[in-house]
């Protein structure tokens, strides 16, 4: 019951944020109804990304899935170009195709089946390549509404001026309808499902488990949310991209996941993406002199944010 976890998980973040904010320890703004209907495409983005990735699930192996959310950063950092307008350097280029190879070592026999079975014009019409497609399909869907995800939250936590609980709370509060529907509308609720997703020797520690992840979820908002206003969506996606090394290496290290020549490649090559990243954005390439004396004012990503803030008012 995916849909009724992520419910329960954004729960339980509105309550904590009700208990710090009666307890003095953080604000907010309250809702209201105009700054509600600039941010609910924003919900609709981000629920759109869970259905889809779910459903990508379904029919491709992990390894093509992680290959395409890591295709998806070059689309965010484009993306921001044209709405933010920064620029995508070589260096960057860089680490995104070393991320994107980290991926491609990691499940290579994933991968080169993939590749098998769509150039295999005679499997084409097979049932088990249709389905095959069909995540293709949910696939694509689901990169596109991850990068209009966090390029149109980053704008407007700009034009609004949100602060870091603000962007956790009308995100939490306003996804709990359009995540309790499609639970109830396609999720299986008869009472024989809930006695096997809940069963009674282990129901009291299934809730708290669920409780605990909405307070796991309750910090990943916070983090994400600090993450897209200080840096950018494209850094945010990284780091997503990033955090999912450390995860194989403690696989190998505590769990006997096979320390093999290509795992352990895959993890130092993604480990260069990241440092190659990170080189890029605290050194990026100067522009020639005799490009920046010029008869219009070039305004860099912050300064073109500043702006749209300033003109929140004419939106």
């Amino acid at each position: 019951m995916f849909f009724f976890l992520l419910t329960i998980q954004s729960v339980v973040t509105v309550i904590f944020l009700q208990l710090f904010k009666f307890l003095n320890l953080i604000q907010y703004r309250q809702m209201d109804s105009e700054t509600v209907k600039k941010w609910y495409p924003i919900v609709i983005f981000l629920v759109a990304m869970i259905y889809t990735g779910s459903k990508a699930l379904q029919y491709l192996p992990i390894p093509v899935y992680t290959i395409f959310k890591n295709l998806t950063i070059i689309l965010i950092a484009y993306g921001e170009v044209l709405w933010f307008g920064s620029s995508v350097t070589s260096m960057m280029l860089i680490s995104f195709t070393l991320m994107t190879l980290s991926s491609v070592i990691t499940g290579w026999n994933d991968v080169s089946l993939a590749i098998r079975s769509l150039l295999d014009v005679t499997a084409v019409v097979s049932t088990s390549n249709a389905t095959v497609m069909l995540g293709y399909f949910w696939m694509i869907i689901n990169c596109f509404s991850s990068a209009a995800f966090v390029l149109y939250m980053r704008k407007r936590i700009k034009l609004t001026n949100f602060k870091d609980f603000d962007t956790v709370y009308y995100n939490n509060l306003l996804s709990i309808p359009l995540l309790i529907i499609p639970s109830l509308l396609l999720e299986d609720w008869s009472s024989h499902n809930l006695l096997l997703n809940f069963p009674p020797e282990q129901r009291q520690a299934r809730i708290w488990a669920m409780i605990f992840s909405g307070i796991s979820a309750f910090g990943m908002s916070y983090a994400s949310a600090w993450c897209v206003r200080t840096t950018s969506s494209t850094t945010y996606s990284m780091i997503g991209s990033l955090n999912k090394l450390p995860i194989a290496i403690s696989g190998i290290i505590f769990f006997g996941d096979p320390a093999t020549f290509s795992n352990v490649s895959a993890i130092m090559i993604g480990f260069i993406a990241g440092l190659v990243y990170s080189y890029a954005k605290a050194f990026p390439t100067q522009k020639p002199k005799s490009q920046l004396s010029t008869n219009y004012t070039v305004l860099s990503s912050s300064s073109q944010s500043c702006s749209d803030a300033n003109n929140v008012n004419e939106k």
